[in-house]
């Protein structure tokens, strides 16, 4: 689901929950997910259901009913189950001292080449002969396995490792040595008969697009309707695929999210990727969270998308410290969709559109000339089919929206619109030829168009405005999209921001990579819009998003993991974080919105030290942040008792080895200090001095004791610690951002460090 697709979903939501709320007692059993950590040793004596069983037996006091209420056992990775439950039942469970959590199923929904030769990933890049071995996991809306970044000439069978299995459905008759392993889950029947394959079919084409970004092939002659043309390929070509279906027509659920985690952890999966995302929560009532945390316990890596709620600050998503949380950059092309008029002036404008003009010129009107004058004039357009479709930017009378418009005058012409969203989908209603849309403000997104359509800046509308209205015959044509070269990389305006609210010295994202404007592979299954009265089908498409970012920094981590197979997720990820380029923008885009900054995988291959976290290092920070000793002996497992006092303390401001330092201040804090722990492992070889170079601005001290680092042996850890003080900050948002860089002249180690202050609330 791409970004204006979410736009629709939502409202489709609004409408579905109003319909329902009246309905709602709480006599009626809902979806909840019932956590119990990790995977018990008395397995062996009791299995996974019957365990569950006797819990949801006690909480409901009828075996019939709890044997009924039970969805799910997992029980490969992690402990726990879903059950449909009384809110008094939930409770009961959630008060168990063998239940960590109990939270309801939620619907989470998606984030939804040229960018790998824009972060120096050539064709001809030095590559590990592991790189085959490499098991890239998918959790997604499935896959278009007959696409030709699927395409498995030359490889040999899946790696031995491999302990995942193919199912078979409805359009999808098997795997192949590239695409190794797929499933789906259905378990709370999310999926749409009617749109839905109830296999792990690709019908929405955000899953194949993430799937090949990350570990498709290399196809030349790659393009959307010639936009774009070039070799797509994804980031580890030679890598293999698992897919894991978890995300329908109407969303993404919870017990779908863990039950894939729980079998990509069995099956021997190297990289997890997920472009889905909803609100921030407890660590431990949230599905990626916790299925991201024992994929770490394994040794697998969780890269996720940041979100789409950008610019607005505190909006980032999935941010648990063992997650790599990803924002969206753009990389050095752009789309712009020239119009003319028949004054001969032009107009530059955004969008993806795939239609050449017909004719030199088309009739040209607006909202207000075209306007309905009857009650209902659409003609034999079904209003069913425009139901569920919204107008944000509906002003003055000449916005195109539903039953304003008159066919009659709208048949064969161009229509200016005041207003952006879904104008095109009326218009092409009406029988136009294309429609010309009105920014708000400018925009970085430029969207596939169901007829040839274009999107400009209110200054150019009022221009095109008046022409109109000074023209007996006014006319225009707006040509195809064409690609041109910009200024990169800057932060996409979709991108979530920091800082984030649940875990106040963690900053979040930690990294960017490309997710505009993205070509990657498509399913043929559904069309390059999503729309069903779009004929048009392609085994590529362009899309923006989160989504489109997070499978780069899967792949990019899979491409370090193929170097360097025995490192940890928290040194890959280290290593990916502190050889990024900051992105020169104003700092609350910069660090808030691309945390360490852009992405650059040759270098993170070789990034000369790496700051590790083990798995007792982030007991030590949830012990830290206020969780209890049984929920943290649960997390563990295993026979021997264990509790916050059998880990080290953790230390510091923020209490765990990251590569990155940052504090959210109290809102009425003037001045501050804070003090960062740090241990870094030397990964080059030989001898090497490292020194710490700061950049700080006025009114930020940041010192670093010792300031020399001396190695002699592969993986000798040194430590370190960075004070930072400051102050009186002014009222208002402050932010202060330094970057703390260990150099052996060889080696670039950087760390960003962010102070923030929030605004004070008013009143």
């Amino acid at each position: 689901m791409n970004i204006k697709q979410n736009l629709v979903a939502f409202v489709c939501n609004l409408i579905l929950a109003a319909t329902l709320i009246n309905g709602s007692t709480d006599h009626e059993r809902k979806a909840y997910i019932v956590y119990m950590g990790d995977v018990s040793d008395d397995r062996a004596t009791i299995s996974a259901m019957e365990e569950h069983h006797g819990l949801l037996s006690k909480a409901i006091g009828d075996e019939k009913i709890a044997r009924e209420s039970r969805i799910y056992s997992y029980e490969k990775s992690f402990n726990g189950f879903a059950a449909r439950l009384l809110p008094q039942e939930a409770q009961r469970l959630s008060e168990d001292e063998n239940v960590v959590s109990v939270f309801p199923n939620t619907i989470r929904k998606l984030h939804t080449t040229r960018s790998w030769d824009f972060l120096g990933m050539t064709k001809t890049i030095e590559r590990s002969q592991l790189e085959s071995n490499i098991i890239v996991a998918v959790l997604d809306t499935g896959i278009y396995v007959k696409s030709p970044s699927f395409n498995d000439k030359g490889f040999g069978p899946p790696p031995a490792k491999w302990k995942g299995k193919c199912v078979t459905g409805r359009n999808f008759t098997g795997c192949n040595n590239k695409v190794i392993g797929a499933r789906y889950y259905n378990l709370d029947n999310a999926a749409d008969p009617d749109r839905d394959n109830i296999s792990p079919a690709d019908t929405d084409g955000h899953g194949s697009h993430t799937s090949s970004t990350a570990a498709g092939v290399a196809v030349n002659g790659a393009s959307l309707y010639g936009l774009a043309k070039g070799t797509a390929r994804g980031g580890v070509p030679s890598a293999r695929i698992a897919v894991y279906k978890v995300c329908w027509n109407g969303g993404c659920t919870d017990m779908d999210l863990l039950a894939a985690f729980d079998d990509a952890i069995h099956d021997g999966v190297d990289v997890i990727s997920i472009s889905i995302g909803g609100s921030p929560r407890s660590f431990l009532d949230d599905p990626i969270a916790i299925g991201s945390f024992h994929a770490m316990k394994k040794g697998i890596l969780t890269s996720c998308s940041a979100g789409n709620d950008g610019p607005y600050p505190g909006t980032v998503q999935n941010i648990a410290p063992w997650i790599v949380t990803v924002a969206a950059t753009s990389s050095d092309r752009k789309f712009e969709t020239a119009l003319k008029l028949g004054n001969g002036d032009t107009v530059s404008g955004i969008s993806v559109n795939t239609f050449s003009p017909r004719k030199k010129m088309y009739p040209l009107t607006n909202g207000a000339h075209a306007a309905n004058t009857t009650a209902d004039n659409y003609g034999n357009v079904r209003w069913i089919e425009i139901l569920f479709y919204v107008d944000l930017g509906a002003d003055n009378g000449i916005a195109c929206d539903y039953g304003t418009l008159s066919m009659d005058k709208v048949k064969g012409k161009i229509v200016y619109c005041l207003g952006s969203a879904s104008q095109d989908y009326f218009i092409k209603l009406l029988e136009g030829a294309g429609t010309i849309m009105v920014l708000d403000e400018p925009s970085d997104i430029a969207f596939t168009t169901l007829i040839s359509a274009t999107s400009v800046l209110i200054k150019q509308g009022i221009k095109i405005d008046r022409y109109i209205n000074s023209t007996k015959n006014p006319q225009a044509v707006i040509y195809k999209t064409k690609t041109v070269n910009t200024t990169a990389p800057f932060l996409a305006s979709f991108s979530s921001r920091g800082p984030q609210t649940i875990n106040l010295n963690i900053l979040k994202p930690d990294i960017a990579a490309p997710g505009l404007d993205v070509l990657a592979a498509y399913s043929e299954l559904v069309s390059i819009s999503g729309e069903r009265t779009d004929k048009r089908i392609a085994p590529f498409n362009i899309i923006s998003g989160t989504s489109m970012a997070c499978p780069h920094v899967s792949a990019a981590a899979a491409y370090v993991k193929s170097f360097h197979p025995d490192w940890s997720p928290a040194a890959i990820k280290s290593a990916l974080m502190t050889t990024a380029t900051p992105l020169k923008i104003k700092p609350e885009d910069a660090e808030l919105g691309s945390g360490s900054g852009q992405i650059n995988p040759r270098r993170a291959a070789h990034p000369g030290l790496v700051y590790d976290i083990t798995m007792s290092s982030y007991i030590s920070f949830l012990c830290k942040e206020g969780y209890n000793d049984t929920n943290i002996g649960k997390l563990i497992g295993g026979k021997k008792k264990h509790t916050c006092s059998s880990f080290k303390p953790a230390q510091g401001t923020d209490g765990l080895n990251y590569p990155s330092m940052h504090t959210q201040l109290n809102v009425t804090a003037s001045r501050f200090s804070a003090v960062f722990y740090r241990t870094v492992t030397h990964v080059g070889f030989g001898n090497s001095v490292y020194n710490a170079i700061v950049t700080s601005p006025k009114g930020l001290s940041v010192q670093v004791l010792p300031s020399t680092l001396k190695f002699n042996k592969l993986h000798q850890q040194k430590s370190f610690k960075v004070v930072v003080k400051g102050g009186p900050m002014k009222n208002g948002t402050q932010i202060l951002s330094a970057l703390l860089e260990w150099s052996d002249s060889r080696h670039s180690v950087k760390s960003p460090i962010l102070i923030y202050k929030p605004i004070p609330l008013s009143g």
